[in-house]
């Protein structure tokens, strides 16, 4: 059985970049009705019972058919938030990775103003429901987008950073102004949760 993974901060922690109300609904309702459904759909096959969330995703064309789409669609929506919520920390105006990831970030789009216009643009660009990602592909990092709750384990690809843009993640701050809740998300971003992603 999975579980809801607790926050490693408080609801309000986010804030002014996501209100309190948001997170616990965000939290305790969105992200636990993933994780009822996705159990609801593995109690019938004792087959998968050892299998991690890893693997759900990871090799999901080895799920039965019957519950494949469940597992696709709540097993990523868990997957997806479980990562959320550990690439967000408390609001820093001057907020930029170091490291390795840096380098990485540097080499692979030039420097960090690139990647956080490309990010933004791929991130408002998702029609509908849908995900913004920096993932590592053939060892570089690619940014790229999956609709509804699909994971980018799913296709093959490892995810470091994730940016939730369904209207549900920022609709009672920020209405229709999803760029702004774009823009905002770089000040709670954690980088050291993100580059330790890269080595997890």
């Amino acid at each position: 059985m999975f579980t809801l993974p607790k926050l490693p901060y408080d609801y309000d922690a986010l804030m002014p970049v996501i209100d309190e109300e948001t997170m616990r609904l965000h939290h305790t309702k969105h992200h636990q009705t993933y994780v009822d459904k996705l159990n609801q759909a593995l109690a019938d096959e004792p087959s998968l019972v050892d299998w991690s969330l890893d693997d759900l995703l990871i090799k999901l064309d080895e799920v039965p058919e019957k519950i494949r789409p469940a597992v696709r669609n709540h097993g990523g929506g868990h997957a997806n938030h479980s990562l959320f919520w550990q690439i967000m920390q408390s609001p820093k105006e001057e907020n930029f990775p170091s490291g390795k990831i840096a380098e990485m970030i540097d080499n692979d789009f030039g420097d960090f103003t690139s990647f956080q216009k490309e990010f933004s643009a791929v991130a408002v660009g998702v029609f509908g429901s849908g995900w913004a990602w920096l993932v590592v592909k053939d060892g570089k990092l690619v940014i790229t987008k999956t609709a509804n709750q699909d994971s980018p384990l799913s296709q093959g690809l490892k995810p470091l950073l994730a940016l939730d843009v369904w209207e549900h993640a920022y609709y009672l701050k920020y209405q229709n102004r999803r760029p702004e809740y774009v823009d905002n998300f770089f000040q709670v971003i954690n980088w050291q949760v993100v580059a330790a992603n890269l080595v997890d």
